[in-house]
């Protein structure tokens, strides 16, 4: 069952610690990427790469969140930083945040 090499294992914890935005797992895995032989040249270059990649769903939330405003608010923006304590619904009854 163990067909990555441990250097690659950690590109793929590399690449999933960036994609969930978890600090503790980059802090994590950066050191034992180094253990596993990766060069700081290679894991850098991995993080960049998933950096780019999670950017571009990030782009997509965006850009359909300001097509859902009329054209004089876009570029507002909201001041709270994150989800409310009670998570919105929408008129389906969906909810975010929870």
């Amino acid at each position: 069952m163990n067909n990555l090499t441990p250097s690659e294992r950690e590109l793929v914890a590399l690449g999933a610690a960036m994609g969930s935005n978890c600090v503790p797992c980059i802090e994590y895995h950066i050191p034992e990427a180094r253990k596993a032989g990766l060069a700081d040249s290679q894991i850098s270059e991995a993080i960049r790469l998933a950096d780019r990649v999670r950017q571009v769903p990030a782009r997509k939330v965006l850009d359909a969140a300001l097509k859902m405003l009329p054209e004089t608010s876009v570029g507002a923006q909201a001041n709270d930083g994150g989800c409310a304590a009670t998570p919105p619904t929408t008129e389906a009854g969906a909810r975010c945040c929870s």
